[in-house]
């Protein structure tokens, strides 16, 4: 067991590509963080495997605020209404948006992109930031768990990979790290406004090829918590 530093940040996606909600604890189920990313919208002219309206195609979605990181009621929207999750209204909204018919969807065990858990730690986002001429908000890399670890190097979770995290004593939740995190061009986008901003990417491009933060899938469960320690186990 490696001591790599405490969790700085949790934060749960209930829509995909919407606005997170930050919390102080949450439960590490099978499936993620409960609560994660259970909902997205599915574009019905989209024939492929991977249907999912993200903010890499609408850019605003990101604006878009749910009410609450578990089960949401309600979302409110850019211009301050708050609507039902599950009303016409709000499907109607986003569809216009997008310019094509979605549908809004819950799944009981989410919708993720590669993996259940996303982690990155606070020293790669300040990297990237520092590349880019800025200090960038940790929203933007939207991960499930942000590390304040007490190295200072970025790009640590590059040689996490393949080992294993624990939260708190060693009996704690735990995840194994599976994958690099390979960025797309939702990092560009300013989680306040969703202004675009290219020099961020181009940072992650040239400083760790894209990659910045991890994947990772869930080896046992429990709860998770802001200030818990984060150690790293290694099998040797």
């Amino acid at each position: 067991m490696i001591h790599l530093g405490h969790v700085h940040e949790l934060v749960r996606y209930p829509v995909k590509s919407m606005a997170g909600v930050a919390t102080s604890s949450a439960f590490l189920g099978w499936h993620g963080l409960e609560g994660d990313r259970r909902f997205a919208f599915r574009r019905l002219d989209d024939k492929s495997g991977f249907p999912w309206l993200s903010a890499s195609r609408l850019p605003e979605l990101i604006l878009y605020q749910p009410n609450s990181p578990e089960d949401p009621t309600h979302v409110r929207t850019p211009e301050g209404l708050d609507l039902s999750i599950s009303s016409a209204e709000l499907q109607n909204e986003v569809s216009e948006k997008f310019g094509s018919p979605l549908e809004l969807m819950k799944l009981r065990h989410g919708i993720f992109d590669d993996a259940t858990v996303s982690v990155i730690n606070l020293a790669t986002i300040a990297a990237i930031g520092r590349e880019a001429g800025q200090e960038l908000d940790t929203r933007r890399f939207r991960a499930n768990i942000v590390i304040a670890s007490d190295s200072t190097e970025p790009f640590l979770e590059d040689s996490w990979i393949g080992g294993r995290l624990v939260f708190g004593s060693e009996t704690g939740p735990m995840i194994n790290i599976a994958m690099r995190d390979l960025r797309c061009v939702m990092i560009n986008l300013d989680p306040d406004t969703a202004k675009q901003d290219p020099r961020v990417m181009k940072a992650a491009v040239r400083l760790n090829e894209n990659n910045a933060g991890a994947y990772a899938t869930v080896a046992r469960t429990g709860k998770i918590s802001v200030g818990q320690s984060v150690s790293l186990l290694v099998e040797t």
